[in-house]
């Protein structure tokens, strides 16, 4: 038997991997004296992705060090963050993540037993509770609510008063679950010293807190359960990981915003302290990695290739999502599925006497619009109008795009830059070369004529989806078909504003990191 770890094994234990700790002498003192007493919480909306494997693995450590982990289904929260979990559905989502998150934690070895699993409802009910958010919300600002808030509770155009009770409500659980600290990702960094600044105005102690880093998503952007590309289903079949690993961003040697390289950093490696990259005897065969630092710098100097890297992920990855798979095969947990996450495709039959008519599935969440980067130009051999692109998408292999960009764009202007990419329309030769998207740009509407590529963000990464305000959801189509005209109905409705800003009815093309814009033609078209 392993002898227990001392304060300060347990202090690594508890700590690595994290991004940051409020509150590390207070933590160092509990656990000279006891174990600690922690809690994770987590709102039951979107299904959960694999990157909630990262605070699984986390919640691994904590155990390894001796704590008391309680994991708490916010319920209450899901339903205050903008209805993100409708009522009538409160009560099966909450099962579902109960039999999800357990099964996440079988399948990487975590004894149950050893945890303790609470609903929000079970407690945040009662009259105690009740009246300290009413306690609370007579000492608390709105300022202070709603920015603390920021980063976690849906931000839309007119807020509803449930978002500004939300940070209280996470800050009274501190109090109510007994803990010492609270674990979560660093995007509740404003919530945990909104809770810091208020519980001792309510004579309740202020707790330690502990924050993982945001895991970048495949797509180079946080991982997201409303962005389909960025994540990948816990439920997700062998051939759609596959296929969203092939997509994922992972440019040669670019270790920053890759997210098949987090992955390993804050899931598999802290699982197994080692990782294998799988690779031919030709191409140097098997490596073994036993530090994380090892295989970023390999992958730096371009020693592990981007396909080797996904490969090896997807065969490890696929080791932790059998048994969730296995479980959730059976006909109960199917069942417990479709009804906690009914399918919005599947639209209500037309009434007797009415058609049923498809306008309402022509959504721009249907396109794959990506950020692309300009690696190469060149003229079209066989016409003068025409560009021969190729253009980096986060693919392992740069797209051939065909543009007749010649009489509007310089070559040089076009070279290194960022632009948007169309990627999901059919192939087709133009004049004798094989396009494999369309750049859209703005297009003024009276003569002459001027086009301009639309520009991205600043800072954005090739293969970064671009989407349409409120259409974040939903998986684009894997290829438009061209009698079904989605793109030129959904073109119609394309326009730049009067602020230079793309946009499809009035709602900002968007990145994680701001608006698609163009450089000077206002209130132009987009093609």
């Amino acid at each position: 038997m392993e002898p227990a770890p001392g304060p300060q094994e347990k202090y690594h234990l508890i700590t690595r991997n994290l991004q940051e700790v409020l509150g590390e002498d207070k933590l160092m003192a509990i656990l000279k004296e006891r174990e600690l007493k922690i809690y994770w919480g987590t709102a039951t909306t979107g299904k959960p992705h694999v990157a909630y494997f990262v605070p699984m693995s986390k919640i691994a450590d904590f155990l390894k060090a001796g704590c008391e982990v309680t994991i708490l289904f916010a319920d209450l929260h899901a339903y205050l963050d903008n209805m993100k979990a409708p009522w009538e559905l409160l009560e099966l989502r909450t099962r579902y993540y109960e039999n999800v998150i357990k099964a996440m934690l079988e399948s990487i070895g975590v004894p149950l037993e050893k945890l303790k699993f609470v609903r929000g409802t079970d407690y945040q009910l009662s009259k105690e509770y009740t009246l300290d958010v009413y306690r609370l919300s007579s000492v608390v600002t709105q300022h202070d609510a709603k920015k603390a808030g920021a980063e976690v509770v849906k931000q839309v155009e007119h807020p509803l008063l449930s978002g500004l009770l939300y940070p209280g409500l996470q800050a009274l659980d501190e109090e109510y679950l007994k803990v010492d600290a609270q674990f979560g990702g660093v995007d509740q960094r404003k919530i945990f010293t909104f809770a810091e600044k208020y519980l001792p105005s309510l004579g309740y102690a202020k707790r330690v807190h502990l924050m993982n880093p945001m895991v970048p998503g495949l797509t180079g952007s946080k991982m997201s359960s409303s962005e389909e590309d960025s994540k990948i289903d816990l439920l997700d079949r062998k051939e759609d990981v596959k296929k969203k690993l092939k997509k994922a961003f992972c440019e040669p040697g670019n270790v920053e915003n890759n997210g098949v390289l987090s992955f390993i950093k804050h899931v598999l490696f802290p699982l197994k302290s080692e990782f294998v990259i799988l690779r031919e005897e030709k191409w140097g065969g098997n490596k073994t990695y036993t530090t994380y630092e090892a295989l970023e710098k390999d992958f730096a100097e371009q020693v592990v290739h981007p396909g080797d890297l996904k490969n090896s992920v997807e065969v490890a990855l696929n080791k932790l999502l059998d048994p969730i798979r296995e479980k959730f095969n059976s006909p109960e947990l199917k069942k417990l599925t479709n009804a906690a996450y009914p399918n919005p495709s599947k639209a209500k039959p037309a009434e007797k006497g009415t058609k049923n008519s498809e306008p309402e599935d022509v959504i721009p969440s249907r396109l794959d619009i990506r950020v692309g980067k300009v690696i190469s130009v060149e003229k079209h051999p066989d016409a003068d109008s025409l560009y021969v692109e190729k253009i980096d998408v986060g693919e392992p292999e740069p797209r051939t795009v065909v543009s007749g960009l010649v009489q509007f764009v310089p070559k040089e202007q076009l070279q290194d830059r960022l632009v948007v990419l169309l990627c999901n329309l059919k192939p087709q030769k133009m004049r004798g070369v094989e396009s494999q998207g369309m750049v859209l740009c703005a297009s003024s509407v009276g003569e002459p004529r001027q086009v301009e590529p639309l520009d991205p963000p600043a800072g954005c990464c090739a293969g970064e989806r671009i989407y349409v305000e409120g259409y974040e959801g939903g998986e684009p189509d894997d290829e438009l078909k061209p009698k079904k005209k989605v793109f030129e109905k959904l073109q119609a409705d394309f326009h730049i504003s009067e602020d230079c800003i793309a946009q499809w009815k009035q709602k900002n093309f968007l990145t994680k990191l701001g608006r698609v814009s163009c450089k000077s033609l206002k209130g132009g078209s987009i093609s």
